[in-house]
């Protein structure tokens, strides 16, 4: 059994709230792994740092050190390895090599990931934009679509950075309210309502999906002391939250006869999952979505506008192919997706972790030293 901790096990000025790490460790008596990526610099430093501000029975439980995304030869590596053996009495017990292209979900909380830092496509004939919010929640739902040949999508967080993309997102967050006042106090509200007016479509998922309507309210102040935030106004809807967090996985079909780039999604089949709180209400005459619980989300007159509280709509090959195809003959052109290549990412992941770490112990629990 494997106990995957969250963030650094060492972080002393939340020591006393930190349930996921050492806790964890300590309640079951479990042999711990420190691991650090080394890609990001200063792993061996973090390693010795972390270990060293751990209380006497938790650096008990520590049996080695794995260094993560090491690209070279390892052997480069030394005196370093024995150097913190010599000041820990824990070995490194494995280099585990960068492995590019792996398409693995980032987490959330990894702020400073390279989700966040792509490099642009040049020979891109779509371009997509995601509103980088402050809680930004979910986002490994558009890796697919970043990992799409002929695609560029791009994270922005200031106006000047949306430019005049194909399709803007607004993703989940873990604060609405926050988020949608943020919005408006950077100008990109203004900016992605312009945007819409001008026929770029504009899509919210789960908390975007509230934003764009006229208000947000939040009358028990579950997220703030803001009771109620205007929207984006480009759906005519509002959105109490409260209530029961609904957390299901779900499936259905994009709805038939829809204008906009919706036109050519007609039929596609879906699913996905949903994970919010609130109620969404208003004239929501033409819904995006046929699921097998009922219509979810809505869609304006003219189809530039649309939202839903499905995430992970475009993680299937059909629907992300049927988008992009859609964007792309918008501006002139017809995009084919590349040639699949057969890869299983976790078996890979899998191959190089038995080759790269030596384990002696059964029971493990990975904790992170963050560089």
């Amino acid at each position: 059994m494997i106990a995957e901790g969250a963030g650094s096990p060492a972080e002393i000025n939340l020591r006393d709230r930190d349930i996921v790490n050492m806790r964890v460790a300590l309640h079951a008596d479990a042999d711990v792994l420190l691991v650090a990526d080394i890609d990001r610099g200063g792993a061996f430093a973090a390693l010795l740092g972390t270990w060293q501000w751990l209380a006497p029975d938790e650096r008990a439980l520590v049996r080695g050190f794995i260094l993560n995304k090491f690209r070279g030869d390892p052997t480069l590596l030394a005196p370093a390895p024995a150097m913190l053996e010599a000041q820990t009495g824990v070995p490194v017990i494995g280099v585990v090599p960068f492995l590019s292209d792996l398409r693995l979900p980032e987490e959330d909380a990894a702020v400073a990931s390279a989700a966040f830092g792509q490099s642009p496509t040049m020979d891109a004939c779509v371009e997509i934009a995601v509103v980088r919010l402050p809680h930004i929640a979910n986002f490994d739902e558009f890796s697919p679509l970043a990992g799409e040949s002929g695609l560029n999508l791009r994270y922005v967080s200031r106006p000047d950075e949306l430019r005049a993309p194909d399709l803007v997102i607004l993703p989940g967050t873990k604060t609405t309210i926050p988020d949608l006042m943020w919005l408006h106090e950077r100008g990109l509200a203004d900016r992605i309502r312009w945007l819409a007016h001008h026929g770029t479509p504009v899509l919210g998922i789960c908390g975007g999906y509230q934003m764009l309507g006229d208000a947000v309210h939040d009358p028990g102040r579950l997220e703030s002391q803001v009771a109620t935030a205007r929207g984006l106004a480009l759906l005519p809807l509002q959105t109490d939250l409260g209530g029961t967090k609904r957390l299901v996985r779900t499936g259905g079909v994009i709805h038939s006869g829809l204008p906009g780039i919706w036109t050519g999604l007609g039929g596609v089949a879906v699913d996905g999952y949903e994970i919010h709180v609130g109620r969404t209400w208003g004239a929501m005459d033409t819904p995006l979505l046929q699921l097998n619980s009922g219509h979810d989300g809505s869609v304006n007159a003219d189809g530039s506008v649309a939202g839903t509280y499905v995430h992970g709509l475009f993680e299937q090959p059909e629907p992300r192919y049927a988008l992009i195809r859609a964007l792309a003959r918008i501006r002139g052109f017809e995009w084919r997706p590349a040639p699949v290549q057969e890869r299983d990412a976790y078996d890979e992941l899998a191959r190089t972790l038995a080759e790269s770490v030596s384990l002696h112990t059964t029971r493990v629990s990975c904790l992170t030293a963050r560089a």
